[in-house]
């Protein structure tokens, strides 16, 4: 496998291991859950949510052949909350991740030399990438967070639990 593929192998698993864990709290929040702010000036998952979907769209679409700050986008308005649903929430989270994923797969090692720009900054394919890599790791950390608060004790945790980790390694080594 040359390097191109193996790049996007990698970045691909680890987009979807983001997404996954951004699902799992979505799918533990309410509607109302998910415009919690822990003040006014705060974010809330279903903002973030609306942020990561409006730069997904920006970044991704046309990726290869268009600046990844798109002239349509309306930044600001993201962080202005107007979904009025759990489902509208979701449907933005997944059509941002459609994006995304559909996005990598138009890349493959004829094209992966080429030259992207975002905000009229050139970038390697492989720094965009990692710039959005960073980027959603930050904001699904945000979630994790928001979402660790909001539930407080009723939280299903994504990893291993506090006190677990020494069970998890035995299992894991079988000893």
């Amino acid at each position: 496998m040359d390097f191109s593929n193996h790049f996007l192998e990698s970045v691909k698993f680890e987009f979807n291991r983001y997404k996954v864990l951004g699902d799992a709290c979505l799918k533990q929040l309410s509607y109302h859950e998910m415009n919690w702010k822990a003040s006014e000036s705060d974010n809330s998952v279903a903002t973030i949510v609306k942020h990561m979907n409006g730069n997904m769209l920006s970044r991704w679409t046309n990726f290869l052949t268009e600046d990844g700050e798109k002239s349509w986008r309306q930044r600001e308005q993201e962080f202005e909350n107007s979904y009025q649903s759990k489902g509208e929430i979701i449907t933005a989270w997944e059509e941002g991740w459609d994006c995304l994923f559909d996005a990598l797969a138009t890349i493959d090692s004829n094209n992966f030399g080429s030259q992207v720009k975002i905000r009229n900054e050139n970038h390697s394919i492989t720094e965009a990438v990692h710039r959005q890599l960073a980027h959603y790791a930050s904001h699904v950390g945000q979630i994790v967070l928001l979402a660790k608060m909001i539930k407080g004790p009723q939280w299903k945790s994504l990893s291993i639990p506090k006190g677990k980790s020494e069970a998890f390694n035995r299992k894991m080594f079988g000893s």
